[in-house]
């Protein structure tokens, strides 16, 4: 089994949804290496009782850190249930995770459907060798600009 390092964040309307999601697939992330943004991060510690590496809370870096940790390679998948109907302050920096992940090509389940796919998905257990396209083609026109 490849395991894998998931990233858990939720807006606070979402985080009892989210809390219950975990709490129903606790089997299947117990197996993995478990991420959150802070207060999250807290709050699913104490419903799962497992451990989560907690980043700051998203309004004061925590989603800034986990763009890096993508860019990094050290996540491999992000499942963020956010709220679609309410503006956040830090939306600039959710826009920049979620642009960072899409790059990066990150799984990304926004959504209880989404994340219930990715959880039951044949690929969660195995290494899986991400396409970087739009990353490779970005630096293949950039280093053809500066050889000219």
């Amino acid at each position: 089994m490849k395991k894998k390092t998931i990233s858990l964040v939720a807006h606070d309307n979402r985080k009892q949804d989210l809390i219950q999601w975990c709490l129903n697939h606790k089997d299947q992330l117990a197996k993995h290496n478990l991420c959150a943004t802070g207060t999250t991060g807290r709050l699913l510690e104490e419903k799962l009782g497992v451990e989560i590496k907690r980043y700051l809370s998203g309004p004061i870096g925590g989603d800034f850190q986990l763009g890096s940790a993508i860019v990094e390679g050290n996540i491999d998948m992000l499942i963020f249930f956010w709220d679609p109907l309410e503006s956040m302050a830090h939306d600039p920096d959710i826009k920049a995770l979620l642009r960072i992940a899409t790059l990066y090509n990150i799984p990304m389940a926004c959504n209880q459907s989404s994340a219930d796919y990715f959880i039951n998905s044949e690929l969660m257990n195995t290494d899986y060798k991400k396409k970087l396209s739009v990353l490779e083609n970005y630096h293949k026109t950039r280093d053809e600009f500066q050889t000219k």
